[in-house]
Order: structure tokens, then C-alpha cells, then sequence
């Protein structure tokens, strides 16, 4: 029977857990038993006893559960665990499947341990954007949570209504919400953000999404489209200078314009495109508000200080690294079952099979059998290495 760990996160600020009950009681039906670290749950507010319901077992002694486990489920990539005495990455038995979130350009040191640990790694944010891996896609789930709340973040730190108000005293005009990005998190922002009452302009790179964008009530910026900003799996890619310089230009009127700005553009593996610039900020109205999504990845706003709240040139820039994460109970149901359909798919019957033939597998493996099979990891690993 292959044993499955869930301990609690230790991530500053990581209040979500990789299985629930049900995720539990699902997976129990295949053949895996659970441990599960005592307050793994607590601040997704599942309680100890909800998951004994479930069948699993809560333990205290993390050390020998870590080292015993054949699949260990986690959300923040693996930290310094004082449980442990040591870092998570190094914990873990050979041959053991580590389930994750793992950031593997920021967590270099993590990505070697589990090389020279023999850990096989499956990343959460590599899960291929196709079809069948639809119901595995972690990413997606976590961004639609971070674009409801930027908007009412946004929403609850601007000095004025959302909705179009007529009183007795006159009428309010509606915000202007300007969304910087069509992705997951942007479309989830534009419905909730009309849903409040306000008016939503919208830019992409990728000419695609307008459709998309205009069926939920935005107004879409036409950009200059002499290249196109469509990368693999249905993200942007990274567009020339030349363009992002052509793209400020026009995105400048609308930012300096609006009430909130909300900023989602993200690029994989790499530092969040510049595109809202300090000169912007400085034209926007006092009292503006700027979520920034990107701030985890360096942010899509020029002053931006991730981790942070800052006032500047009298808006206020919200650079939150883990809006899912203030929503743990949702976040943590749908995460969970994201990791449920990867489990399933990697062990089906109870048998742990790492298939490399398989396209969802192979596509979300980082580190197997002493190699990086992350083809973009392994070259940062290597140019550190040599540096």
C-alpha cells in the first residue's frame, strides 16, 4: 500500500493544504493511506478530526513519516522545516514522488537536493495546458481565485463606488478598471469586477482573447499586432522592445484614466514584464489603487514591492505574492483536487508508475532518477553550476 504524507506548510504565509477530505476518502478507494501532520488543515479551517474521518491518520512525528512516505502532497515549494531539522528537498526517501508547487527558477539549492536524493518531482505549474490534463491544472485553479480577489481588493481600497449611483444628492459616475492581461486571472477579474458595477478596459498581447474578453462585458485595447504575443500552452510570450514600448504608449491614456489597474501578465520562467512605468503611475489620479498579480515574479508595475502595500505618487500599489492564499478554504478544495487527478494518473491502483512516455507526465516531471528532465531548469542549473 503506498503511503501518502500531507504536512502542514511552513511557506510564510502558506495557509493552504495539498488534500482535503474528500481528496482523502477518494483516494483511500485506490489503495493510499494518509498521514497527515497535526494543523496541517487548521487555516483552511479543516480540523485534525475531519481528516481521521476521512481515514487518515494525524501524526506528530514528521521526520520518520517524511522518510517513510512513497508520495509526499505539498502547495509552496519545499523550505527549512524545523519538524525536520533539515530542508524539505533532502527529507525524503529515494524514489519517493514529491507533489508540489516548486518555483524551480527561484529554488535552484531545493531543485539540486532533490536531483542527488533520487526524488521524482512533480511540478504543479509544468502540467501541460492540453485536454486531458485539464482537471490536474493547478495554475488555472489558483488564478482564478487571485483575479476575484485583486478586484476586491482593488475594490475595498478605492476611495469611491464601483457601481454607476444616482442619489438625490447627483449622480456617481462607475470606476474605470483597467485589466492588464486576458489570462485566467484577467478573464475572472473582468466578470467580477462588472458584476461590482464597473466599467473594464482590457489589454493582451494575444488578439485571441478579444472575444473572450467582449462576451464578458470588457472593452478590449486594440494593440499594434504587427507580431503576435501567443506562446506555448496558451500563455503570452515575450514580446520585442519595440513593441512593449509601442504598447505603453496606448495603454498610458487608459492607465492614467483609471480607478484601478489591475496587472496579470506573466511570463514562465521568467521576471514579470514591465508594464505599467512609474512615469504612468505619476499621471494617475490620487487615490488610484494598482494590483499588482505579478509581484511574485518582480511585478508588472515598475514600483512595485512585492510582498507589500506602498503608497506612491499617491496611489496605492498592492504587490500581494499569494492572493490564493487569503482565501485558503476554496484554494485549498481546489488544489486539492488538482492533485487528486495528477495522484490518479501516476497512481492508478494503487502502483506508483512514473510512465516517461506519457505527455502529461513526462510534461510535469522536474526531477527523476538523479536527472532534471525540465529542460529550462536544467540549463539554469547548469549556468550556475558554472558560475
Amino acid at each position: 500500500m503506498l503511503k501518502v504524507l500531507v504536512p502542514k506548510e511552513r511557506a510564510p504565509g502558506e495557509t493552504r493544504v495539498a488534500a482535503t477530505p474528500e481528496t482523502i476518502k477518494r483516494l483511500a478507494k485506490e489503495g493510499l493511506s494518509f498521514a497527515v501532520e497535526a494543523g496541517a488543515g487548521e487555516s483552511a479551517s479543516i480540523g485534525d478530526e475531519r481528516f481521521q474521518d476521512a481515514g487518515a491518520r494525524i501524526v506528530t512525528d514528521l521526520a520518520a513519516e517524511w522518510a517513510a512516505a512513497d508520495i509526499i502532497l505539498k502547495v509552496a515549494p519545499p523550505v527549512r522545516n524545523e519538524k525536520l531539522a533539515k530542508d524539505e528537498a533532502t527529507a525524503g526517501k529515494a524514489g519517493a514522488v514529491l507533489i508540489s508547487f516548486m518555483a524551480p527558477h527561484r529554488n535552484v539549492p531545493a531543485v539540486r537536493a532533490l536531483v542527488a536524493g533520487r526524488m521524482s518531482t512533480l511540478a504543479m505549474e509544468l502540467v501541460p495546458r492540453i485536454t486531458r490534463a485539464q482537471k490536474m491544472d493547478a495554475l488555472s485553479s489558483q488564478a482564478n481565485i487571485a483575479g476575484y480577489k485583486a478586484v476586491l481588493l482593488g475594490a475595498s481600497r478605492l476611495p469611491k463606488y464601483f457601481p454607476m449611483l444616482m442619489t438625490a444628492a447627483g449622480t456617481v459616475p462607475p470606476a474605470k478598471v483597467v485589466i492588464m492581461g486576458a489570462g485566467v486571472a484577467g478573464l475572472q477579474a473582468i466578470a467580477t469586477a462588472k458584476r461590482l458595477g464597473a466599467v473594464v478596459w482590457v489589454s493582451d498581447v494575444r488578439p485571441v482573447v478579444k472575444e473572450q474578453v467582449e462576451s464578458l462585458g470588457g472593452k478590449f485595447i486594440d494593440l499594434p499586432m504587427e507580431e503576435s504575443g501567443e506562446g506555448k500552452g496558451g500563455y503570452a510570450k515575450e514580446m520585442s522592445k519595440d513593441f512593449l514600448a509601442r504598447q505603453q504608449t496606448i495603454i498610458k491614456e487608459h492607465v492614467t484614466s483609471a480607478d484601478v489597474v489591475i496587472t496579470t501578465a506573466l511570463i514562465p520562467g521568467r521576471p514579470a514584464p514591465r508594464l505599467v512605468t512609474a512615469d504612468m503611475v505619476r499621471g494617475m489620479r490620487p487615490g488610484s489603487v494598482i494590483v499588482d498579480l505579478a509581484a511574485e515574479q518582480g511585478g508588472n508595475c515598475e514600483l512595485t514591492e512585492p510582498g507589500k502595500e506602498a503608497t506612491k505618487e499617491r496611489v496605492l500599489i498592492i504587490g500581494h505574492t499569494n492572493l490564493p492564499a487569503t482565501m485558503p478554504a476554496d484554494a485549498s478544495t481546489l488544489y486539492a483536487r488538482n492533485v487528486q487527478e495528477l495522484v490518479l494518473h501516476v497512481a492508478k491502483g494503487g502502483k506508483l508508475t512514473i510512465d516517461l512516455d506519457d505527455e502529461v507526465t513526462k510534461g510535469t516531471l522536474l526531477t527523476h532518477d538523479g536527472r532534471i528532465l525540465h529542460g529550462p531548469t536544467a540549463d539554469l542549473v547548469a549556468k550556475a553550476a558554472a558560475a
